[in-house]
């Protein structure tokens, strides 16, 4: 369900709708991107049904459609399945009545006297309900007998033809294009500029291009806005022996080390002016030298660069140079927000929410019915703009595992304000001691500024716990800080090159750490744990 496409699509269906899927190519193709209104299970007693899609094509047609136990029938995107009810016994066998109208684009649901209850952003439905094409647009939820809970918005008429899916999760239009729009760049001998919000999974787009690639090669990765910009021409091209204090031995250069495959600029909006003068003078010739060398080397490598930094407005304030945007930008992907495909919110969470529980060994919890939230909690969930994207739907995961595991069932409303909060406490209460305590914390962690974060962090050495301790916060307020502000990660999420890199640079953990702005005891832990992978979705 993508907020990015406005045109409704309910019309110019007639023809399929009377035929079934039986028509030409063009009509295929035709129906393939058109959309029509439909349903997508996001809350269920039976969990493996989240994410079943209905769509709702005699909608588009002009028909009514009915809401019951019994109908619409419901399958899994993009797999063979025979279609299904939703079957709750808590629902009602006479239905609610949804049709077009009153207005363009606008649907209307009508109790009739169907006795199932139904909430809609809270509020009970009485009589009627008047969905506005926006909010259709946009995804609203609605919670049957406070038992299932379903997202109205637009859908595909006919599921995306098939294809790889490059290991990302989701079935979402949006998605079905970003899918596009990798196998069409991994085939292009061009730089690859992907953009995207925080927490969107850029990196994971982009090396979802580098796979896809016939002709792979190293993958590469560098976050520009850690590089110190006296060191950079040396992290990125290599140093001769003796060229700078401190370069005892040959350095080889990201270029040279992803030679015949890809390199990845994380941050590129954050390149210091100096890194961006060498950068572009590469890109242009494809011939690096090192640092106090006298040979240059010709290389053979993709860039792909990443962004949520609004590039426009930092070419017109100058911090960014205008001929290395038009060199980067060959191919340009923009990863959706989560907002943009809240279709695939519900099967994202309990993606993340087996991965969680399992880890807290928990096997029994990940498949009984009380491992999950209610349709209430997963109704708020949904409707969350998440302004963090993916990685805070992963965050919050986590923190409702927690809560499962100490409580055995994920039902805290009293808490959900708190975990979905942009910049606040994301601690359980049964973790943190009391909930009062838990709420004062959370308002304290709201005052705080990211100059003031910063200056704690640097003046502890980054380590989290005198950090909290200053700020007057918990240790999980202050993860929440971190996770939130731009320019701050913790160990956990620095890539291996960036770490072994800065090693390489620096020569000790505690100096490494203090220039990749994490702890030096989270840096070791980091580096223990990178023999075995994690893996992300977008």
């Amino acid at each position: 369900m993508n907020a990015g496409r406005r045109d409704s699509s309910l019309e110019g269906f007639d023809a399929l709708t009377d035929t079934g899927t039986t028509g030409s190519e063009e009509q295929l193709s035709e129906a393939r991107s058109s959309r029509v209104p439909g349903l997508v299970i996001v809350a269920h007693a039976d969990a493996e049904r989240v994410g079943e899609e209905a769509p709702l094509i005699e909608l588009g047609s002009g028909r009514a459609t009915s809401l019951s136990r019994h109908e619409p029938l419901f399958l899994p995107p993009g797999q063979p399945a025979t279609p299904r009810p939703l079957g709750d016994s808590g629902l009602s066998r006479r239905p609610l009545t949804l049709v077009r109208g009153p207005g363009p684009g606008e649907l209307t649901l009508r109790r009739g006297d169907c006795p199932t209850s139904v909430a809609i952003g809270g509020e009970k439905l009485a009589a009627e309900h008047v969905f506005r094409a926006a909010e259709i647009e946009n995804g609203v939820v609605l919670v049957l007998a406070g038992r299932v809970a379903l997202l109205l918005g637009f859908l595909p008429v006919l599921p995306a033809a098939p294809g790889p899916d490059f290991g990302l999760l989701g079935q979402a239009e949006a998605m079905t294009r970003l899918r596009r729009e990798i196998q069409a760049a991994a085939v292009l001998d061009v730089p690859v500029l992907v953009r995207g919000e925080t927490g969107s999974g850029k990196e994971l787009v982009s090396r979802a291009v580098h796979d896809a690639r016939p002709r792979r090669g190293p993958y590469v990765t560098v976050n520009l806005g850690a590089l110190v910009p006296a060191l950079a021409a040396a992290e990125l091209f290599g140093a001769a022996r003796g060229a700078y204090t401190g370069a005892d031995r040959p350095r080889e250069g990201l270029f040279r080390r992803a030679d015949g495959g890809t390199l990845f600029l994380d941050e590129i909006g954050e390149a210091p002016p100096e890194v961006q003068v060498v950068l572009l003078r590469v890109l242009e010739t494809g011939r690096v030298q090192a640092v106090g060398g006298t040979d240059e080397k010709q290389v053979d490598v993709r860039v792909i660069a990443a962004t949520d930094a609004d590039l426009e407005t930092a070419l017109q304030s100058g911090r960014f140079r205008p001929a290395l945007l038009h060199r980067l930008s060959g191919y340009e992907i923009r990863v959706p927000p989560l907002r943009e495909r809240r279709g695939d919110i519900a099967r994202l969470f309990r993606h993340f929410l087996r991965q969680e529980l399992a880890a807290l060994g928990a096997p029994a919890a990940v498949a009984g019915e009380a491992a999950w939230p209610s349709a209430a909690v997963m109704a708020r969930l949904v409707a969350h703009d998440w302004p963090g994207n993916v990685r805070e739907l992963k965050n919050v995961a986590r923190r409702l595992a927690v809560i499962q595991f100490v409580e055995g069932r994920i039902d805290p409303e009293d808490r959900l304000d708190l975990l979905l909060q942009p910049v606040a406490l994301v601690a359980d209460a049964a973790v943190e001691g009391t909930a009062t305590k838990a709420r004062e914390t959370g308002h304290r962690a709201a005052e705080i500024g990211a100059e003031e974060l910063l200056a704690a962090l640097e003046q502890h050495a980054w380590q989290p716990g005198p950090a909290a301790k200053a700020l007057g916060l918990s240790r999980p307020a202050l993860y929440r800080l971190i996770e939130a502000h731009p320019e701050l990660r913790t160990a956990a999420e620095l890539d291996e090159n960036e770490v072994r890199s800065a090693l390489a640079q620096y020569g000790s953990p505690s100096a490494a750490a203090r220039a990749l702005k994490v702890s030096a005891q989270g840096l070791k832990r980091r580096l223990s744990s990178l023999k075995s992978g994690e893996p992300g979705e977008p």
